[in-house]
């Protein structure tokens, strides 16, 4: 066949047509029939969007370090040194994005670790459970639930994907100084 046949510029314009209109197919495919799409959670707590925000919780003495930090806040009805040491840890292995994260105890006797905020319950709410960690966001609404078996590593590995993915504000560091 002849380089310039008719033939050959139609075989031309087919697979220039293909590769432009086969990755619309593709998503048209993947939307429609759910191709390659994952089923599963990315985040290893529980959402909890049906939680009142942290400034209705019943609580005295709720503190955060920075405006623009997200909040560990653990219930702690006994004491809890070992679960203070974990989320102390856990804290320091978020390294250059530690600063971002502040940690409260919630109940529980004795000082708290260096870093941590301690507040009491004023009454019993609904939804309270001994050696639970709720994650709440800058706004102070709560975003993930932990159970008190849960792995510290998958809890890292969470905070490290909202902190990725939620920014600083820039001008968040003239807030700390």
């Amino acid at each position: 066949m002849p380089v310039n046949s008719p033939a050959s510029s139609r075989l031309k314009l087919l697979a220039l047509f293909a590769v432009f209109l086969l990755p619309m197919a593709v998503a048209w495919g993947m939307v429609e029939w759910r191709w390659g799409i994952p089923e599963g959670r990315t985040a290893h707590g529980r959402l909890t969007p049906d939680l009142p925000p942290l400034a209705d919780w019943p609580l005295s003495g709720v503190a955060k370090q920075g405006e623009d930090d997200w909040l560990l806040a653990f219930d702690c009805p006994a004491p809890c040194g070992e679960q203070a040491d974990r989320w102390w840890r856990l804290h320091r292995a978020l390294g250059r994005d530690a600063h971002r994260v502040s940690r409260l105890r919630l109940g529980g006797p004795g000082a708290a670790l260096p870093g941590a905020a301690t507040a009491e319950w004023t009454e019993e709410a609904t939804w309270r459970a001994p050696g639970r960690l709720w994650v709440f966001d800058p706004r102070g609404k709560p975003v993930l639930e932990y159970a008190s078996e849960v792995e510290t590593s998958l809890v890292l590995e969470d905070l490290e994907r909202l902190l990725k993915r939620n920014p600083a504000p820039p001008d968040a560091r003239l807030h700390r100084e």
